[in-house]
């Protein structure tokens, strides 16, 4: 009888029984059963194998500082999430929720780069009569795009040596097995070790590869977390499927910046690159409406005018805060900060908070659009028209500064706003056309300004 083990599905830590918590993450309910390897295709197959050929030691200020050399992937978004473009050898791993869009703009950029290169779509979902009904519908020749359906591991390692591609996808890597294993496609151990025999593949031959990884339903990629740690680039793909615009963010990316966003647009001919998309985050409303602040965000090197809504409304004994696309936790303290020391009180009133589009804004230069945001809904006063704000508010009522805070603001002159309300320390050394900037060191002069507009 073969002897069972249980798997984390998290950090891929093992563990001889059951257990609630996993001893070596602390997670929760990731323990999984799964058949014990024998010690021999253990020591065979480690994730330290994706690593590269050993090289002798040198020192550090001798070795030659070159850029990687980049082939653009015939999507602008695409390339700009990747830091230019794909780099040889590179391993990325892309994840997103079901129907999102990521076979889709995959099979677009494999046959973009096949008038460049010789490329391979290694599917281990479809049937190669499916990926090529799917390329008929985007309207793609897929003349010389490379297909195999397969999802044993040994059999696409041959089909890779023999085909020698410079660019391969392979979707997905959850539905990958290796005869060396006995564990089932898509168990920790399987998922682990396959990705380490592309990784180590990837750097022996330069060949470039990119994993297709399935998502929990907590949104995170499935497997174990050393799967992330292996690969060179971690983009995951965001957007709701009953919308047509999709974001595709850089997580972790060893060749270029992280946190950079791609927008796309779903269309019947596939996912095109947006090149305007502050224009999709900013509600078309006719006149100023009671609630709505204009925000100038940083996604990555990319400046973009996102929309945050609000609503004030009565709530009775046990008022909720909720917000999509930005912290709740955050929105608790801001609201106290507005009690405090601007006098707004919205201790008995329910308060919704909504960033436009569906984005989703991390960073704390969204603060003062956010009360301006409240604190016009509460009033029911609109903001002007053109206006836009950006700040990080603390605890003490104060107004700090937001990184490149010029940027920000040339990017709302060019779009057509005309009045913004910044911390003192983004105002502008030089007067920016057509743009009248306040300049506030603290949220009740924030107010006040705004109702003297």
């Amino acid at each position: 009888m073969a002897k069972t083990i249980y798997t984390c599905r998290d950090c891929g830590g093992t563990n001889a029984k059951w257990l609630g918590q996993c001893p070596h993450c602390k997670a929760w309910n990731t323990l999984e059963e799964t058949v014990a390897e024998a010690a021999g295709a253990s020591a065979r197959n480690t994730r330290f194998q994706a690593l590269a050929r050993s090289q002798p030691v040198a020192t550090l200020g001798e070795i030659a500082a070159v850029d990687v050399a980049r082939t653009p992937t015939g999507q602008d978004e695409l390339d700009r999430v990747l830091g230019g473009g794909i780099v040889e050898g590179a391993v990325v791993l892309i994840g997103g929720d079901p129907g999102i869009g990521k076979s889709t703009l995959l099979l677009q950029a494999v046959d973009a780069l096949s008038a460049r290169m010789p490329v391979l779509y290694v599917t281990g979902e479809e049937s190669g009569a499916q990926i090529a009904l799917r390329a008929r519908r985007l309207g793609l020749p897929g003349r010389q795009v490379r297909v195999l359906a397969e999802i044993q591991l040994e059999k696409i390692v041959a089909a890779i040596e023999a085909e020698a591609p410079a660019f391969c996808v392979i979707d997905s890597i959850q539905t990958l097995y290796s005869d060396e294993l006995g564990s089932a496609p898509g168990s920790v151990a399987q998922v682990r070790e396959c990705a380490a025999q592309l990784t180590r593949l990837a750097k022996t031959r330069g060949c470039s590869i990119v994993l297709v990884g399935h998502v929990t339903k907590e949104g995170a990629l499935a497997g174990p977390r050393v799967l992330e740690h292996i690969v060179d680039t971690v983009l995951y793909f965001e957007g709701d499927t009953h919308s047509s615009f999709r974001l595709v963010r850089a997580i972790k990316n060893r060749f270029g910046a992280v946190n950079e966003i791609g927008v796309f647009a779903m269309t019947e001919r596939g996912l095109k690159g947006v090149s305007n998309p502050s224009a999709i985050f900013l509600s078309t409303h006719g006149e100023p409406v009671p609630g709505s602040c204009v925000l100038v965000t940083l996604e990555g090197t990319r400046p973009l005018l996102v929309e945050v809504q609000a609503l004030v409304d009565s709530g009775g004994p046990s008022p909720r805060r909720l917000s999509v696309g930005l912290d709740r936790d955050r929105l608790a303290m801001l609201l106290a900060v507005l009690h405090r020391h601007a006098g707004v009180n919205c201790m008995d009133q329910d308060v919704f908070v909504n960033a436009v589009g569906g984005v989703r804004i991390a960073e704390p230069a969204a603060d003062l659009a956010v009360l301006l945001a409240i604190q016009g809904s509460l009033r029911g006063k609109a903001l002007p028209r053109g206006f836009i704000a950006f700040g990080e508010v603390g605890l003490a009522g104060e107004v700090r500064p937001a990184p490149r805070g010029q940027e920000r603001l040339k990017e709302a002159a060019k779009l057509g706003f005309s009045v913004a309300v910044v911390p003192r320390a983004n105002a502008p050394k030089h007067p920016i056309e057509g743009l009248a900037v306040h300049a506030v060191e603290r949220i009740e002069q924030a107010i006040e300004a705004v109702r003297g507009l």
